[in-house]
């Protein structure tokens, strides 16, 4: 702090400093501002009365009008304090208000019952505003105010929290020296904290070398938000090399694994796996297994067969940051199989509460033909087969082999996160006008 008081040592002896307050409130980016509308000065000029914060020349502070602002709380020089702030998890923010009574110092006119109030709301959204209030009795207007505003770098809704005991008081009276003095946490009431500038007794002389400086800490809390993944890979039986594309042989054995992780902040309850085979790759019964950390997991766990069907199997509840393997086997036939390269396309999906999402992995398989044999498109049933050349018949078959097109797996439509990104878009439309009547509504509950 001691650059902050070699900045209250510059400063012009004309005016003094009033300890300020914090009103939360919702408020979209951008709608940064001050009130109400009063009569500026000039550090040439000041004013003929007490008034607080309506110098727009100060040499410290810039136009006083916007004379709160904010920072990272872990940095140590004065510096940096900024009127849009980017919050991060983990972290905590200092508020800096700045008190000024604008009174000409040869009038030794002092503020009488100099007050600072605040409200943190509960309310969360990506973009949250502290209001800071500065009173007096005998002040014109009685009570002036600023904001604030902290958003949120991806999107994620948060809070603000007030830090218990975290506001204190600089000047150059009473609370002179490096670590200030403490104010009462009443600072975030509506009766708010007396301030001072021999002690705290509410009186505050005009100049600039009588200015108050009020700290406070505030901590965001993110809400928590549900994430998952899911990634599927293939291994020929039996050799735990997975790939998301094997090489295989008609006939042979092919293992699937379809991993499922929570990536959010909460739990996930009732994870359902499906796996959807392609023609000509079969099912193994009795080949599920689940593997994870629960207990009796570890080493796999038998499930029933009902991973290729319809509702697929309920895989149970994962914790933040839990994961679990789906493993089963199939087996790689030789119908269905048409000259050359084979691509088996096989896909999986995971579903919760928020919504559904789907990998794949592919199987390619290789078929030598005798020469003279074609590939072509089955006009009647829509599949690729292949046939001996002579044996063509162009009201059965297509040589285009585009004209076989088959029915896609239809799966649920993923949301989760990013399907919510339309009503993010809805509740920002509509964040100016909750902001106007929230703020509207504090602003006169602590101004009257």
């Amino acid at each position: 702090m001691n650059k902050f008081f070699a900045a209250i040592k510059r400063a012009p002896k004309r005016t003094a400093v009033l300890s300020a307050v914090v009103a939360a409130v919702l408020v979209p980016a951008g709608l940064l501002a001050w009130g109400p509308s009063r009569t500026t000065f000039t550090k040439a000029n000041p004013a003929p009365y007490v008034t607080f914060n309506s110098i727009t020349d100060n040499t410290v502070v810039g136009d006083e009008r916007q004379f709160v602002g904010a920072r990272d709380a872990s940095i140590t020089q004065d510096s940096n304090w900024g009127k849009d702030v980017t919050v991060q998890p983990g972290k905590e923010y200092k508020v800096r208000v700045y008190v000024h009574n604008n009174a000409a110092s040869n009038l030794n006119l002092k503020a009488i019952n100099t007050r600072v109030s605040a409200s943190v709301p509960t309310t969360t959204g990506t973009n949250v505003g502290i209001s800071t209030f500065v009173s007096a009795d005998n002040a014109q207007p009685q009570k002036v105010w600023a904001d604030v505003n902290f958003k949120s770098a991806n999107g994620q809704k948060f809070n603000l929290a007030y830090v218990p005991g975290s506001a204190e008081i600089y000047n150059n009276g009473y609370a002179k020296g490096g670590n200030g003095q403490p104010l009462p946490d009443s600072i975030v009431t509506a009766a708010g904290a007396q301030i001072g500038y021999e002690s705290a007794n509410g009186e505050v002389p005009g100049c600039f070398e009588y200015a108050n400086y009020v700290y406070f800490t505030v901590k965001p809390q993110f809400e928590k938000s549900p994430s998952f993944e899911v990634n599927k890979t293939a291994s020929k039986s039996g050799e735990n090399k997975w790939s998301e594309n094997v090489q295989m042989n008609a006939g042979d054995k092919v293992d699937y694994r379809i991993q499922y992780k929570n990536t959010g902040d909460i739990q996930n309850d009732n994870v359902v796996i499906k796996d959807v085979l392609p023609k000509g790759v079969t099912y193994v019964a009795g080949s599920t297994k689940l593997y994870s950390n629960a207990p009796g997991y570890a080493n796999g766990k038998t499930l029933n067969d009902d991973i290729t069907k319809a509702g697929g199997i309920n895989i149970g509840s994962f914790s933040a940051g839990a994961s679990g393997f789906v493993v089963f086997t199939a087996t790689v036939g030789k119908e269905n199989l048409i000259c050359g390269t084979n691509t088996l396309v096989n896909k999986a999906m995971a579903t919760t509460d928020y919504g559904t999402k789907e990998d794949t992995a592919n199987v390619t398989v290789n078929k030598e033909c005798a020469p003279g044999t074609i590939n072509v498109c089955d006009l009647t049933t829509k599949q690729i087969i292949s046939i001996e050349e002579s044996k063509f018949d162009s009201t059965k078959h297509s040589k285009n082999t585009a004209d076989c097109v088959e029915t896609p797996v239809t799966a649920l439509p993923e949301t989760g996160i990013s399907g919510t990104a339309l009503f993010a878009g809805l509740g920002l439309a509509t964040a100016g006008l909750g902001y106007a009547v929230t703020s509207a509504r504090i602003r006169k509950l602590f101004i009257g």
